[in-house]
């Protein structure tokens, strides 16, 4: 079994001509094409042919980078509130008395 890759510009806008795979010196179990558009290879996984440049992968990364910045925001508020709230349940605290110096003593028994 064995597959071709077809000729492509790389990144540099190089036309790189087109390869049967396995190549020759590499691996035997690399009989699938697989890459990008701009950028391919010989490998084992049938799967692992995506038809995009290399830009589509940083549209996953200004993804992530957007939803970690709003779990980040989501995450700084919550902290914000309850700093704020355990504020508010130490200052509204009832003040407590100042101690009259006055010594305890048990009910109904007398000293000597």
């Amino acid at each position: 079994m064995s597959a071709e890759c077809s000729s492509y510009l790389n990144a540099d806008k190089v036309l790189v001509s087109g390869f049967s795979c396995p190549r020759a010196g590499g691996d035997a179990r690399a009989v699938f094409c697989c890459g990008f558009q701009d950028v391919k290879y010989c490998c084992d996984d049938p799967h692992s042919f995506f038809p995009y440049e290399h830009s589509y992968m940083w549209w996953l990364s200004v993804g992530a980078l957007v939803g970690l910045s709003i779990a980040a925001v989501v995450l700084f508020a919550f902290i914000i509130t309850v700093c704020v709230l355990c504020y508010l349940f130490i200052s509204t605290k009832p003040r407590s008395k100042l101690d009259t110096g006055l010594s305890l003593q048990m009910a109904g028994k007398t000293c000597c």
